[in-house]
């Protein structure tokens, strides 16, 4: 599999959903206006523009990694395209331990949100004697 078409610079939240950091720009978006993200040890703009060479620390729920960039893309490939575009540098996990039902992203808390589809069952499956 080949890199798309490369080119000299693109911006930052594009690049982290390009490189498969995060699920969708938005997801993104957030990191970096949370200052989750450094680029070359400063907290960027989103519209910052990511080029060859440059290191991104990333923290994430469930990891923080620190990454060099290889190449430039803006579109978003398969995971093994994903892999070219950076080189770990290291990665430290998060010492809390997973469950089943944590997802790698998007953790929310129990009782937060909407019932799942067992709560929701469980709750039809009460008999209130009416």
């Amino acid at each position: 599999m080949s890199l798309p078409e490369i080119e000299e610079k693109v911006r930052v939240d594009k690049w982290l959903w390009a490189a498969r950091f995060f699920k969708t720009r938005g997801l993104a978006l957030e990191a970096l206006k949370g200052g989750k993200i450094e680029l070359n040890g400063q907290k960027p703009k989103p519209s910052k523009t990511v080029s060859l060479g440059d290191e991104l620390s990333i923290t994430q729920e469930h990891r923080k990694v620190k990454v060099t960039v290889l190449a430039i893309s803006d579109q978003r490939g398969s995971a093994e395209m994903a892999e070219q575009l950076y080189r770990l540098e290291s990665e430290v996990l998060n010492q809390r331990k997973p469950t089943l039902d944590m997802a790698l992203i998007g953790y929310r808390e129990k009782g937060k949100g909407r019932p799942t589809k067992k709560d929701r069952r469980k709750i039809e499956a009460i008999d209130f004697g009416f």
